[in-house]
């Protein structure tokens, strides 16, 4: 019979054990709750973080009313009447990134042929580029 060696398995980080807990409690946040916390979210976040989410939730809201935001693993998201998510902002702060990022699901209606893309890296937002995302999301939610 092989030895078997003694492995430590190491628990989850303090930031880990954070995460599921926002996880379960988004779970079971109401929808009455959702915009709520997406805006404390973003009044949580900083620079250009904040500048740049601020100005997705007004777009996404205008150009998209039947999305409800909600957060999902705590970033600010926009999801169906059915709770699916369709659209989020990921914040570069979350993961030390370089850029924010505009994400959409798969439940979003973006499909173009066999490729397309599903994620979408901003540094900056200009009336071009706030055009490019108001056609985007007006398509998503198709």
């Amino acid at each position: 019979m092989a030895d078997k060696k003694s492995t430590t398995v190491k628990g989850f980080s303090d930031d880990e054990r954070a995460a599921m807990k926002e996880r379960v409690a988004e779970l079971n946040m109401g929808k009455s709750e959702g915009e709520a916390a997406v805006l404390a979210k973003l009044a949580a976040m900083t620079g250009d973080d904040r500048t740049i989410g601020e100005r997705l939730h007004k777009i996404i809201m205008e150009n998209a009313p039947t999305l409800t935001p909600r957060t999902w693993y705590g970033m600010p998201a926009y999801a169906y009447p059915d709770g699916k998510i369709v659209c989020f902002f990921q914040n570069a702060g979350k993961f030390k990134a370089r850029y924010q990022i505009l994400g959409f699901s798969d439940k979003a209606h973006l499909d173009d042929g066999a490729m397309w893309p599903a994620s979408y890296a901003i540094t900056k937002l200009t009336p071009s580029d706030e055009a490019k995302i108001v056609a985007l999301v007006r398509k998503a939610v198709g």
